[in-house]
């Protein structure tokens, strides 16, 4: 009996109509990167506008103590979208000749990679803070693991210590804060 059940019972294939996808909000088969129905749209997060041109000879207002190369890069690229110039920098006293050259205009950012060992985080930022006094913003990034060295780099004088990763996601926004001069933020407020 099981067999001629099998054979005379078979379940029904035939080919699917795939306009039920359209009535849910589907995109009719195709699966790059759409919406799925009962699933909202991805999130993308907006690129912030560019500042206007700079002159090659303007100052920089940022600085990096950055050599890992990837972060190079990706702070490279972002400054060049947002039209911001971004200055890298080994020493202190590389980073306070370039202070100089700009004509004594304080920076209104100084980044530090908190693993670069070369530029000594946890001894410059203290020393830095005290030349440099109020105006410019302190950011470290480090890995998400290293809370004991997140909280000596807040008590070194960082402002604001986060993860690579929420550097990265953050980076155009922070960029195009402290690119800008005071005037042309008065004017974009």
């Amino acid at each position: 009996m099981g067999r001629d059940r099998q054979q005379g019972q078979g379940i029904y294939t035939a080919p699917m109509d795939h306009s039920y996808r359209a009535n849910m909000g589907g995109d009719n088969g195709s699966r790059g990167g759409a919406r799925r129905a009962g699933f909202g749209p991805s999130y993308t997060p907006l690129e912030p506008e560019p500042l206007p041109a700079q002159h090659e000879d303007a100052a920089s207002r940022i600085f990096a103590f950055v050599e890992d190369l990837f972060f190079m890069a990706k702070i490279q690229e972002t400054a060049r979208k947002l039209s911001v110039k971004v200055e890298f920098v080994k020493t202190e006293k590389e980073l306070l000749g370039r202070i100089k050259e700009n004509g004594e205009e304080k920076p209104s950012l100084i980044i530090f990679d908190l693993n670069n060992a070369n530029a000594k985080p946890l001894t410059t930022i203290p020393k830095l803070k005290n030349k440099l006094k109020k105006g410019t913003s302190f950011i470290g990034f480090l890995s998400h693991i290293q809370g004991e060295l997140k909280l000596k780099a807040q008590e070194a004088g960082c402002d604001m210590v986060v993860p690579r990763s929420a550097f990265s996601q953050n980076l155009p926004q922070l960029l195009r804060r402290h690119g800008s001069s005071e005037e042309e933020t008065q004017v974009i407020q």
